[in-house]
């Protein structure tokens, strides 16, 4: 594999060594009364978007049947309609939803659901199968996850899907399908220079496994464009953060993590890079089997991001350097106030 190509998992597909995550070209859908988008949405410049990424080298795009309540579904569909050879398609599926008021309705993870959900992610996409499909339940329980391998294996083995995988944050749950699923081959989890999960990692190395590293831009704080002083709207999910959102509180950065930032900047902005582009050579620093998929939703931050692999991974010495800074504030002494 080259700097800009890894291999996913133990499949044999290779795949740009970052991907692009569509969470955000979904545009505005909620639970309730809670945002779960990103805010309106121009659906040309998302098709634009999605298409500049390939141009640039861009192979592997992820989204989710959740992402806009189809809506992302349907305008990858849409980019990708004359591409779709050239292209490694993974969507998410765990969730109930509803395409006309853009809700989020529940979960449902029974074999029955997975059937509905597989053929509603295919129309939406314009395909005849999925080259990974992935449950979207994060935290639930490993025997209702091993449950559902039965009838993942027989979607592969009918074509409407190529492999499998799980979103999930828990080593133990990715190191149970690691060794049961026989067409399981990557891991979708939180994985940045603010957040080193490395036992999640650990499982994927141990089975095989591609670790695909959402949020790798800490949901923007990474890219450098965010002080103390920003501020968020309503109609963001950052802007009404929720529980498991740590990196916004009250619509603004949260200020903890302002100040690990301040201190790798230097290092990963060097050799040309910008902050966006040092915290992706950090992720593919960190281990072979990451492949970081950060969100876009303009052709200027796709531009920016693919950048990073012309540049490709931190240097040994760039890389322990940061691990050293980060290191000293985890060691400072906490002041009571």
């Amino acid at each position: 594999m080259t700097a800009t190509t890894r291999t996913l998992g133990r499949s044999v597909i290779e795949v740009s060594s970052l991907g692009m995550g569509c969470w955000a070209v979904g545009g505005p859908f909620w639970a309730g009364t809670n945002p779960l988008g990103w805010g309106e949405v121009d659906d040309d410049e998302s098709i634009r978007t999605v298409r500049r990424a390939l141009d640039l080298g861009v192979t592997l795009f992820d989204t989710a049947d959740a992402y806009g309540t189809g809506h992302s579904e349907r305008i990858l569909g849409r980019a990708l309609a004359d591409h779709r050879d050239d292209v490694v398609i993974a969507t998410k599926w765990g969730n109930t939803i509803d395409e006309e008021t853009r809700q989020l309705t529940g979960t449902d993870p029974t074999p029955e659901y997975l059937h509905r959900a597989v053929e509603g992610s295919l129309h939406r996409l314009g395909t005849d199968h999925i080259d990974l499909y992935e449950l979207h339940l994060n935290d639930l329980p490993i025997p209702q996850a091993e449950e559902l391998l039965g009838t993942l294996e027989e979607l592969v083995e009918s074509g409407k899907l190529r492999w499998y995988g799980w979103s999930t944050d828990y080593a133990d749950r990715a190191g149970a399908w690691g060794r049961e699923g026989r067409h399981c081959t990557a891991v979708q989890h939180a994985f940045s220079v603010l957040h080193d999960a490395a036992a999640v990692l650990e499982a994927c190395e141990t089975h095989q496994l591609a670790s695909l590293n959402r949020s790798p831009l800490a949901m923007g704080l990474l890219t450098g464009k965010f002080t103390a002083s920003s501020t968020l709207g309503p109609d963001d999910v950052r802007g009404v953060a929720p529980e498991w959102l740590a990196y916004f509180r009250d619509g603004r950065p949260a200020p903890e993590w302002l100040e690990p930032i301040a201190a790798v900047r230097e290092v990963l902005t060097g050799s040309g890079r910008t902050l966006a582009q040092g915290a992706l050579a950090w992720i593919w620093a960190r281990s072979d089997v990451t492949i970081p998929i950060p969100g876009a939703r303009t052709v200027a931050q796709v531009e920016e991001n693919a950048g990073a692999m012309e540049h490709g991974p931190l240097s040994a010495d760039e890389f322990a350097e940061v691990e050293r800074l980060l290191a000293q504030l985890r060691d400072q002494p906490v002041t009571a106030m």
